[in-house]
């Protein structure tokens, strides 16, 4: 799991036996066959409910007296804590970072996306759906659930998702049920896998020698970057004119898939290896950082793209007092990827011509200080002298 990226959510409501929890659990069991990390949250209405098990040592530590009782073992963890009052399906979001979806069965007033589940069979939701038919669809509702024909229509009409659920008895149906819903969720609420790309172009004259290979707290800089915004990253790329320098990258990192892509474009310059970078990742969102940035921020990158998914921007690009830093920003690979070859086979190597064709969210100096307050994170190496003010700044 990427523990620094935060986790997006959507639920599912509906009142008891609406069969919530046979279409929640095919559609976690869908989401993980397609290699999602999934997290869940279900929603207990009564008070007093039991989870541990009478008998077990936990158990008797809790009914001794004990108001918080963690169980660990060598691979899982369980807490069970006593609390003065529910906790909001926000905070138990917040901490369960690092999923690419979490399914929420409940909850329906968190404020989250939701799915309403009405099944005909029950009384109660034949007349909740009387009722809904009546009025406007809430606002958080995306998408129904439903065998009841007229709850189809009426979220057709206006504008949202709709699945006929099947009968539960006919596996191929539901199966063929949670793998739409499985697209919907991964279409508009799934985190978008990201491709960080480090910048690693050549030989720099003011450096004396390539970037990436200078040392760097008794190691080459390349290595350093790529151990210290892994964290980020579902995939790895690293765009060079010089890979057999830097092959020695896929031993030292052999779990990680490094690929090292040589610029697709004659021309040298920024732009030409954004346009390199955005050809060759495979996720739909594309992190960007210089080599020789070797402060930059493995949180700031995250957020960025935690807000790249709130906004719908094209990019989100963080700024300092002097402008943008586009060189530690993440953006949207297909809107990018067009624009960037265009302006590149039209004689273009500024990235300002990139920014100013797409769709930019800002991230403002204050906001990157929120984020990562101990700064630094934009300075670049071009010359021995810097990299030594860069490496005192990362030993303090």
């Amino acid at each position: 799991m990427h523990e620094l990226l935060h986790s997006t959510a959507i639920a599912f409501v509906g009142r008891h036996n609406s069969g919530k929890t046979a279409i929640v659990c095919a559609v976690i069991e869908e989401l993980t066959r397609r290699g999602f990390d999934v997290g869940s949250i279900k929603h207990h209405g009564h008070v007093g409910f039991e989870i541990d098990v009478p008998g077990k040592d936990s158990y008797r530590h809790r009914h001794a007296g004990a108001t918080e009782v963690v169980v660990a073992s060598p691979d899982a963890v369980a807490r069970i804590k006593n609390m003065p009052q529910e906790v909001e399906c926000s905070q138990l979001l917040e901490s369960m970072p690092g999923h690419d979806i979490v399914v929420v069965e409940g909850y329906r007033e968190s404020g989250l996306p939701y799915i309403e589940v009405m099944r005909a069979a029950s009384e109660r939701d034949v007349k909740a759906a009387e009722s809904l038919l009546a009025a406007d669809p809430p606002e958080a509702m995306v998408a129904v659930a439903s065998d009841i024909p007229d709850v189809i229509a009426y979220a057709e009409a206006h504008g949202l998702s709709a699945f006929e659920i099947p009968d539960v008895a006919d596996e191929e149906a539901f199966r063929g049920l949670a793998s739409c819903v499985g697209d919907f969720i991964v279409a508009g609420y799934a985190r978008p896998r990201v491709t960080l790309a480090l910048q690693a172009g050549g030989e720099s004259r003011r450096m004396g020698e390539s970037k990436a290979l200078v040392t760097f707290r008794g190691r080459p800089l390349i290595a350093h970057m790529v151990e210290r915004l892994l964290p980020v990253a579902d995939e790895l790329i690293i765009t060079t004119n010089e890979a057999d320098k830097l092959a020695f990258l896929l031993d030292e990192f052999p779990d990680v898939g490094i690929r090292l892509v040589a610029d697709i474009y004659p021309q040298r310059g920024a732009l030409a290896g954004f346009a390199t970078a955005f050809e060759a990742a495979s996720h739909p969102v594309v992190a960007v950082v210089a080599c020789d940035m070797a402060l930059a921020s493995a949180n700031l990158l995250a957020h960025e793209v935690q807000l790249l998914q709130e906004t719908g921007a094209d990019a989100v690009v963080p700024a300092n007092r002097h402008g943008f830093e586009p060189m530690h920003a993440v953006y949207r690979r297909d809107t990018c990827r067009e624009v960037t070859r265009n302006l590149v086979e039209n004689g273009s190597m500024r990235i300002r011509d990139l920014l100013e064709s797409i769709e930019v969210q800002q991230l403002t100096p204050a906001e990157v200080r929120a984020i990562a307050p101990l700064g630094g994170h934009f300075a670049n190496a071009n010359t021995p002298e810097e990299l030594a003010k860069l490496e005192e700044l990362s030993r303090r």
